[in-house]
């Protein structure tokens, strides 16, 4: 079992920010160890979800954390120059970081020798592990079911669906497994591998690996962490890798209420959620045809009326159970699941 950290949250500049910041709001909300302070200058003094927000790691250290946790995506996934200062800073003062941008710490001769000079530990949440290769089939043969969850976008709450439905398994008594495929899954779950990070060959090898290693951990039911999305422009790849690789029985699709074109991407419309459920059934494993069991629509921004209208019109669109399992509760969509277990 490992042992019990105290976060800080390193969320400079970014901690009121639901996409760049998204690291630190998952942390927080579904981490099993307790976040004690979020660093962001601008906005020190404040509390974010009850939690102290500091200045400085300085004024952190009242707190007593043990572990520093990158919680923001930076441009291009690299530290800017006052980033290095507070990690430098951080590690001075004897805590462990994490960090899950694509600039590994441990990679980096200033703050490996900092580390060992101050006896410290630095962990690269997206650095891949050693060895890994292609599908061998044994994700054909996992004593599981298996859940992936996909979108109509990137960043509209596919890691929160699974780790929501997970959640309520578990509450419900079932041998559950949240399958972490990015890097705050990562850190909330304490294992896993961040797919963006691996050679494009190998991306279905590692969902094989995920799945098989949720399973080894007790999983009966696998709630599998999406990635991208398979009409995005730039990032469908991962997605089409992680399906064919975790070879799921069930995905459940996951849409941000009222989006009709794809963020960051003017002119690329969102296929309609009929035929998102169609394409996704389509492009399922021939091996193992997977079918789409439920919709998670993301009502963040509406008020009441207007997100149980949202819910309504994609389960009307697709004949499918949908909900918003963060605001009103998996129960809806894990009872979808349970149904098609088997089926």
């Amino acid at each position: 079992m490992e042992s019990q950290k105290r976060y800080l949250v390193l969320a400079e500049g970014k901690s009121g920010d639901p996409h760049y910041g998204k690291t630190a709001r998952g942390v927080i909300r579904y981490s099993p160890h307790p976040v004690v302070a979020v660093l962001d200058s601008t906005r020190a003094g404040e509390t974010m979800d009850g939690i102290p927000v500091v200045g400085t790691v300085d004024d952190a250290l009242a707190f007593s954390p043990t572990t520093a946790i990158v919680g923001v995506a930076t441009q291009g996934g690299r530290f800017p120059p006052a980033w290095r200062e507070l990690l430098k800073s951080c590690i001075s003062n004897g805590l462990d970081l994490e960090s899950g941008l694509h600039e590994f710490v441990s990679d980096d001769p200033e703050l490996a020798d900092l580390a060992a000079r101050h006896g410290v530990e630095l962990r690269d949440l997206r650095k891949p592990p050693p060895g890994l290769s292609v599908p061998s089939g044994a994700n054909l043969e996992v004593p599981a079911t298996i859940v992936l969850t996909v979108g109509s976008d990137c960043a509209i709450g596919k890691k929160t669906v699974a780790v929501e439905l997970d959640l309520e398994a578990r509450r419900q008594g079932l041998k559950s497994v949240f399958v972490p495929t990015g890097q705050t899954g990562i850190a909330i779950a304490g294992w896993g591998i961040a797919v963006d990070a691996v050679i494009s060959d190998f991306l279905a090898g590692a969902a094989e690996w995920l799945v098989v290693e949720g399973a080894r951990r007790g999983g009966e039911l696998l709630f599998v962490e999406g990635q991208g999305a398979l009409s995005h422009p730039a990032y469908s790849g991962v997605t089409l890798g992680l399906i064919h690789g975790s070879a799921p029985h069930l995905f459940v699709l996951c849409h941000k209420a009222g989006a009709r074109e794809v963020e960051g991407f003017p002119g690329h419309p969102l296929p309609p959620l009929r035929e998102l459920v169609e394409l996704h059934e389509r492009i399922s494993l021939p091996a193992r045809p997977a079918r789409v069991v439920g919709i998670a629509v993301n009502t963040a921004g509406l008020d009441e009326d207007a997100a149980r209208a949202a819910i309504a019109e994609a389960a009307e669109e697709t004949g499918l159970p949908a909900d918003d399992p963060v605001r009103f509760g998996a129960g809806t969509l894990l009872a979808a699941v349970q149904q098609n277990v088997g089926g």
